[in-house]
């Protein structure tokens, strides 16, 4: 029986795939904090103790990078909230996705910004992809305001569908400010929050 060949080694023997999500990683975080438009590869690169160069030698370019968070982050934020759509109860439903959201971003509590970036141009490598991943995110929500709502007008719907997307993007701001909250007890204030209306 064959021996499975060894992992390919990237920098100071580290795998290429662990050197890979470490940048993927930091430049998440660092596209999340700062914006696309202020992002630096420079600190990517120092926060994984690497050089600039070997940044650009896995990723291509700085849009490279980016695209490749967008993916990175876009790809199991929707698969997951897409996973919470099962229950026929509304507020069920609601509670499911607000969890699936939060327990997703639990350790990348600042993922949700690099999706909803406001400062990503539209000639980036990732701004389609971003836009594909907002896109499906809204829609999910706005099936979620049509179930739990008891109008029709589509003004109103719209409008609820903003409320929520508002409402999920301040949670995860004060989030990040209390980093002492876990996704679980978060997700319990909402239910709270929710039983209240």
């Amino acid at each position: 029986m064959r021996k499975p060949p060894p992992p390919r080694v990237g920098t100071k023997g580290v795998p290429r795939a662990d050197r890979e999500a470490e940048i993927l990683d930091a430049a998440c975080r660092e596209f999340g904090e700062q914006g696309y438009r202020h992002a630096s590869v420079a600190r990517i690169a120092a926060a994984c103790e690497i050089s600039r160069a070997l940044v650009y030698e896995y990723f291509g370019s700085r849009d490279g990078l980016h695209a490749a968070c967008a993916r990175f982050i876009g790809d199991p934020l929707v698969a997951a909230v897409t996973a919470a759509q099962t229950s026929a109860d509304p507020d069920e439903r609601a509670r499911a996705t607000i969890t699936a959201i939060l327990t997703r971003l639990e350790e990348r509590r600042f993922d949700w910004q690099v999706i909803y970036d406001p400062t990503v141009p539209p000639d980036a490598a990732g701004h389609d992809l971003l836009q594909d991943y907002r896109a499906a995110l809204n829609r999910l929500g706005a099936e979620g305001v049509r179930a739990v709502s008891d109008t029709t007008d589509d003004l109103d719907l719209s409008l609820l569908t903003q409320l929520w997307y508002g409402t999920v993007t301040s949670t995860i701001a004060w989030w990040q400010r209390h980093p002492e909250e876990t996704a679980a007890s978060l997700a319990e204030r909402w239910q709270r929050l929710l039983a209240m209306r």
